[in-house]
């Protein structure tokens, strides 16, 4: 860089000093497309007059001035005529009393981050002992997005350093729009379902392969993340493709927490959770959910008092859901176990294509050929004329001539004997520098 391409003064060095600078630059003299319109217009005035000016761009008098003086007080560059931003110098500011605010921010600190609508009802009371105006739930809210730091606290730690910071949420992965399943065990989504049979709580934890529809079951009367853990074993041994296993989609209950989600580190498998109060994002969980309530527990609730009897039960009719049952997703003609066992078929087709274009496109070593004989006999042989005399040889005898051609390997020349290649041509003849073999 050239040495006047340098900027020096007293904040040389700054952190982004330069990026502040470039940017003060580039609005300072940005032009935009309503200046160059304005300045087109001026010089049409210049040149026209006001009242042609007036008629023609349908202007008012006094803006033409006007444009005309902020021209001339920019010195008369396009960007002066640029628009100027139109909010008041003078805002109107809340003059709500100060012992009101402190009162919000209190109990904001008492219940930490406590809604307009929840601060309401108290400070209410506290306004009436007072003797001042209640601001409504809405109002209330304003006054705390006026606070600089919003009347808001957060949980701290100590960290090793003995400094105090913020605890910050722990995120997740959610689920990306573009995902789609490509093979079996690309994508499974995982659920739970609730239900309260004699004032006891029962859990269906549900599982389902996106891709082939293949779908698990099992009851169980805890919500631990240890029983979805001891849930996704099993899946790992039901399902024929867990070895494919890739991406697990969840919503955001606690039993997909803690042992469930270790589980899915130790395997290296993505865990993508859906946003809250969006079911939607796991659809195809959600309407086997429905199905397996519709056509199951409904009709067998009685037995999740013992989760172990509707479990023996409950294997009874997901044989049936995955090996008869026809699904909606293949058109009402195929159970997801013939999907699959369809699919099958198809990827040893393609395999089998795939490998045979390899073995095309790949030249592979060939079996050796020497030693291997050309010659007929010798008892098969007719006796050899002279070399190069080929006369009073029969149409029945043909010459095949053995060249030997450099770095080319052997050629083969034949014709029959006293033939012409062309018509009117000469008979062939073997030269009589070459070997010759004569046989029929």
């Amino acid at each position: 860089m050239a040495f006047y391409h340098h900027i020096h003064c007293k904040y040389t060095g700054v952190k982004g000093f330069l990026t502040l600078y470039n940017d003060a630059l580039r609005y300072a003299y940005m032009i935009t497309k309503k200046a160059l319109q304005r300045m087109k217009i001026l010089a049409f005035w210049e040149k026209y007059g006001l009242e042609a000016t007036m008629e023609a761009f349908n202007i008012k008098r006094r803006t033409l001035f006007n444009w005309k003086k902020a021209f001339n007080e920019g010195n008369r560059k396009p960007e002066a005529l640029n628009e100027k931003k139109r909010t008041p110098k003078t805002k109107r500011k809340r003059t709500w009393p100060l012992e009101l605010r402190l009162k919000i921010r209190s109990l904001r600190q008492e219940h930490p981050n406590l809604g307009s609508n929840k601060i309401y009802p108290l400070l209410k009371s506290f306004c009436l002992d007072n003797n001042l105006k209640c601001p409504k739930p809405r109002t209330i809210a304003r006054i705390i997005s006026d606070d600089p730091e919003k009347m808001r606290i957060f949980p701290v730690k100590v960290s090793h350093f003995g400094k105090i910071k913020k605890v910050k949420r722990s995120k997740v992965l959610r689920k990306p729009k573009s995902i789609k399943p490509l093979y079996p065990g690309h994508l499974i989504a995982l659920d739970t379902i609730e239900r309260v049979v004699q004032g006891t709580r029962r859990y269906i934890i549900t599982f389902e392969d996106i891709y082939t529809r293949f779908s698990f079951a099992w009851a169980t009367n805890s919500h631990a993340s240890k029983a979805a853990e001891e849930f996704f074993t099993l899946c790992l041994k039901v399902f024929p493709y867990s070895f494919n296993f890739l991406y697990i989609l969840t919503d955001n209950g606690s039993e997909f927490k803690k042992h469930f989600n270790q589980k899915l580190m130790e395997l290296h498998l993505t865990h993508y959770h859906t946003y809250p109060k969006t079911p939607k994002m796991n659809a195809h969980i959600e309407r086997f959910n429905r199905t397996i309530q519709e056509e199951f527990i409904d009709y067998n609730a009685y037995l999740l008092l013992n989760p172990d009897d509707f479990n023996r039960k409950l294997i009874d009719y997901l044989i049936f859901y995955n090996i008869e049952r026809v699904h909606y997703a293949f058109q009402n003609k195929l159970s997801p176990v013939q999907y699959i066992l369809r699919w099958q078929e198809q990827q040893l087709v393609q395999t089998k294509v795939a490998n045979k274009l390899i073995n095309q496109s790949i030249n592979r070593p060939q079996e050796c050929k020497i030693g291997w004989h050309y010659t007929v006999p010798p008892k098969l042989r007719p006796k050899e004329p002279p070399l190069g005399d080929v006369r009073g040889l029969t149409p029945k005898h043909k010459i095949y001539d053995f060249i030997l051609v450099p770095k080319e390997g052997l050629a083969l020349a034949s014709a029959p004997a006293g033939a012409a290649l062309r018509p009117g041509s000469p008979p062939v003849a073997a030269p009589p520098s070459s070997p010759s073999l004569l046989y029929d």
